[in-house]
């Protein structure tokens, strides 16, 4: 037998220990900022027209619902503006729905790039996170400010409850699409579960009306509803005389926080075999 070590290079831990070494600083920031631009362009293109899309598509939505209600109804469930009232319903929940339907398509979208021993699936995952919350963000701004404007409405916002809830709205889209990120990958028949599943969320997340108008049966059930709380806690920031008792900060924040945690240790452990399906 020889007494002869073996060559550091063929040792079975030295292509382990290749992998464990911490990227270059700032690395991964030059990555999402790479992920991000790739989407931009395919997403909405190089011309103004896809950005203008983004704003127009939920201007057109609220419009076609005020215009809609307003004929049945003599004034909203709350204030006395149509297009305020379901914007404030509307955004929030384009926000969520956009959201995690992006980031559940992370792995597909970005296999090409995951490929690289450099970009991780993290890097997937932040880079789509981050532009669709900015983009959400910056529309829901233009288009509340437009209908302040363009209605005369007094500006009465509180600011802190508007940000916190879009806060929760965006850490529930990020946490949902991170768990599906992962079942749509590995099962692909999911995707269509999932569709059927949440179809109904459009009619039950408090678009067309306040938590208080239901009955208390219907109450009870579409309380562990988190779109519901969400919603809520932004009215609450745009309606100053509305107080959304029923919202609960902390029962979203742990429905989040789990939902991202299992979703973000399924894809630690399993998305190098995912990549290979």
């Amino acid at each position: 037998m020889s007494d002869t070590p073996q060559d550091s290079t063929h040792h079975p831990r030295a292509h382990l220990r290749a992998h464990q070494t911490p990227r270059p600083r700032f690395q991964m920031g030059r990555i999402v900022v790479a992920l991000m631009l790739r989407e931009m362009a395919t997403t909405y293109g190089k011309s103004v027209g896809g950005y203008l899309w983004a704003i127009i598509e939920p201007v057109l939505g609220i419009a076609l619902l005020a215009v809609l209600f307003s004929l049945a109804l003599r004034s909203p469930a709350l204030g006395s503006n149509f297009p305020q009232f379901y914007a404030s319903g509307l955004l929030p929940f384009l926000m969520y729905n956009d959201l995690s339907g992006k980031i559940s398509q992370a792995i597909r979208y970005s296999r090409p790039f995951l490929a690289y021993p450099s970009v991780t699936f993290m890097d997937a995952i932040i880079a789509r996170a981050l532009l669709n919350l900015l983009t959400h963000l910056c529309v829901i701004g233009i288009v509340l400010t437009g209908i302040y404007t363009v209605f005369q409405l007094p500006v009465q916002v509180r600011v802190g409850y508007v940000i916190d809830g879009l806060l929760l709205v965006g850490l529930l889209g990020i946490a949902v699409g991170s768990l599906n990120c992962y079942l749509m990958t590995a099962f692909p028949v999911w995707e269509r579960i999932w569709a059927i599943l949440t179809r109904p969320l459009f009619l039950i997340s408090g678009l067309f009306f306040t938590f208080e108008q239901l009955p208390v049966m219907a109450q009870n059930v579409l309380w562990y509803n988190p779109l519901i709380h969400c919603i809520g806690l932004v009215r609450r920031g745009l309606y100053p005389t509305y107080g959304a008792d029923y919202v609960s900060v902390s029962y979203v924040l742990g429905i989040a926080v789990v939902v991202l945690f299992l979703g973000l240790l399924l894809l630690l452990r399993n998305y190098r075999r995912l990549m290979e399906r």
